[in-house]
């Protein structure tokens, strides 16, 4: 039997926008946002054979309280026509950063005038960008910073809108209990006690197979059906809130296949640098397009998860394991989303799988042990949170991660 995770140090932060940072049309306008400045463009950048109006919105340097080995950011924003954005992350220690900006993410909710896309190559002894992770290195961080640039063409009216944007820092796991209080989470109760609520509660989210779409469907995006999983995740709860894009948003797809609305998502969230349609930030970007609220955190453990389902919430969640390791989940997996919906009276998380067959199929039971190890190892407990702003989150733990 593995033991349960006794937790690690997690915590994340997220900036609500109070004032929509917008470019405005003159230069010394300046907006509000969350108690800091936004300045509209006074600068120009050229960008593949386009020039642009640039304003940048920078956070305060975010303690975390703990050494950080990685950093995940987050974001919503819409972006009008020939508008995107850049993500930046910088670490910090003390009173100064102790790391340059790295590029994470530029960003559009469309595919022009730059294609969507993470930025590789970038390394240096202090850290490292792999893909939406920035991995510490060398360097002593413990708090971070975010930067979000705004570009719009030299001309243009209206301006990209930056909604909320986030990160969650993380420490790596620490060993498992032995003693007495084996089973707790270090910031949590017992995982054996449950949640009040959570237990025998299955959420009525949609199952969408994300293999009908495997043989003779759309290639694009990642390959196809067998690559699917975060944007066939992601439509599966957007689904659920009634959220999802209205049917002539997805008109284009021809031939229509088995479920036209998850090419839309794969398409919507494809990292043309990562070639796939994973990348945890571009796929809860991709829900706030949708209007809900959308972030990626990481959880310490099925007790934590348990108090979103209690609050009506179902989870995105991202393990890895072999064949075996997890009964009911018979594949190999280096890391494959799935969506939370549920718990057993005795505990066992009840999953949509969308790497099955067919949609009746898709619903799983899996050993409660077992697969949190599959899904704290594989990937920290890496999850994706989407519900809508009228529906409140669970109160977090004393260090928050969500």
């Amino acid at each position: 039997m593995t033991a349960t995770p006794t937790g690690r140090d997690i915590a994340y932060r997220g900036f609500r926008l109070a004032v929509e940072a917008r470019l405005g049309t003159g230069v010394g306008v300046r907006s509000h946002v969350g108690g800091l400045e936004l300045t509209d463009p006074v600068d120009r950048r050229a960008h593949d054979g386009g020039t642009y109006e640039v304003g940048s919105w920078t956070s305060p340097p975010v303690p975390a309280g703990f050494a950080v080995a990685e950093l995940v950011p987050s974001w919503t924003a819409r972006t009008p026509p020939g508008c995107w954005v850049e993500v930046e992350l910088r670490g910090w220690h003390a009173d100064a950063p102790t790391t340059g900006w790295y590029t994470l993410a530029r960003w559009a909710e469309g595919e022009e005038p730059v294609r969507r896309t993470s930025v590789p190559g970038q390394r240096d002894p202090d850290a490292r960008v792999d893909t939406d992770t920035l991995v510490v290195g060398e360097a002593t961080v413990t708090g971070w910073q975010v930067r979000v640039t705004l570009l719009r063409p030299v001309g243009a009216t209206t301006g990209p809108v930056l909604r909320t944007v986030g990160a969650v820092a993380s420490a790596p796991a620490r060993p498992p209990a032995t003693g007495p209080t084996a089973g707790a989470t270090a910031h949590g109760p017992a995982a054996r006690a449950g949640v009040a609520g959570a237990r025998g509660v299955v959420l009525a989210v949609p199952r969408y197979s994300q293999r009908r779409h495997a043989i003779g469907g759309e290639s694009r995006w990642g390959g196809g059906g067998d690559s699917w999983c975060s944007p066939t995740c992601m439509s599966m709860v957007l689904a659920f809130w009634g959220a999802g894009p209205p049917a002539e948003r997805y008109a284009w797809v021809e031939p229509p296949g088995p479920r036209p609305v998850v090419v839309h998502a794969a398409r919507h969230c494809y990292d043309h640098a990562y070639a796939g349609a994973g990348n945890w930030a571009f796929n809860t970007a991709y829900a706030g397009l949708h209007g809900v609220e959308a972030f990626v955190t990481r959880l310490r453990s099925l007790a934590e998860a348990e108090a979103f389902v209690a609050a009506g919430v179902p989870l995105v969640v991202s393990a890895a394991f072999r064949a075996g390791q997890v009964p009911g989940l018979d594949y190999d997996t280096r890391g494959h989303l799935m969506v939370l919906v549920g718990f057993t009276e005795a505990g066992d998380p009840v999953l949509n799988d969308p790497y099955a067959p067919d949609d009746a199929s898709v619903r799983r039971t899996v050993d409660r042990a077992r697969f949190e190890a599959a899904w704290q190892d594989g990937s920290g407990g890496a999850t994706y949170v989407v519900h809508p702003a009228s529906v409140p989150l669970p109160a977090p733990p004393a260090q928050p991660n969500w």
